[in-house]
């Protein structure tokens, strides 16, 4: 065999066993990620999905995402539903791109937690109530005007509350109707009534992770194409 043909066998082998480049990570392909150098992904493989993956990744000072970790995930028992048009008590997990104001919980923060965390009392609730001017907002004690039978009494969900983080869907300035009480957190029985759950020691991990002086955001979607490009 000639120099030349050992070359070029060898060269061949390389181009035939390299297959397609890797495609970019998941947040180097979106349009928005919020800004910050952390973000948490939560995808479902489609709009009926209830099971899914969340992501958490860090941008570093090249511009380039890392992923941190990633946990089995799981959302509402109804699927997902574009956040912008989402109705109350759907069971649907809004699509989107949020922020996350601040965490809680009914145990101690995980130690490393940089994230404001409220521990969850005998006296906390969640305002679902859509004629209360606590709507989308923890309250403690309860607000006069927040029905009870319209709000979550936090402390009755030890599993799931056990440690949990804001999303910002319909948190900023809150239009009634569209939803309340949407938060990352930990795995309850099954699918969720709108939130996104992941196992406890998976809760526990982001939290010790995310660090709002990044500005970390979540986004929503699935693996179809819609996981949030904007913000709604």
């Amino acid at each position: 065999m000639r120099p030349g043909a050992v070359a070029l066998a060898v060269s061949s082998l390389v181009v035939l066993g390299a297959g397609p480049p890797a495609p970019p990570p998941l947040p180097a392909r979106m349009a928005d990620t919020g800004g910050g150098t952390q973000l948490i992904t939560a995808v479902a493989p489609k709009r009926a999905s209830t099971t899914g993956t969340v992501t958490w990744w860090d941008r570093g000072g090249d511009g380039r995402w890392t992923k941190r970790g990633s946990t089995p995930a799981r959302f509402g028992a109804n699927g997902l539903v574009t956040g912008a048009s989402r109705k109350q008590g759907t069971n649907t997990t809004p699509t989107g791109l949020y922020g996350l104001p601040y965490a809680f919980g009914i145990k101690a923060a995980p130690r490393g937690t940089a994230y404001t965390y409220r521990r969850v009392h005998q006296d906390s609730w969640w305002c679902q109530d859509n004629g209360s001017r606590s709507y989308n907002r923890w309250t403690e004690p309860r607000a006069a005007d927040c029905r009870a039978a319209e709000s979550e009494h936090l402390i009755t969900y030890r599993a799931q509350y056990a440690h949990a983080l804001v999303i910002g869907f319909n948190y900023g300035r809150p239009v009634r109707g569209r939803g309340a009480g949407i938060f990352l957190h930990v795995n309850g029985r099954g699918a969720t009534a709108g939130c996104v759950s992941v196992p406890e020691k998976a809760m526990r991990r982001i939290l010790r992770w995310a660090d709002p002086a990044r500005r970390p955001h979540i986004a929503i979607g699935t693996v179809s194409g819609n996981t949030a490009v904007t913000r709604p």
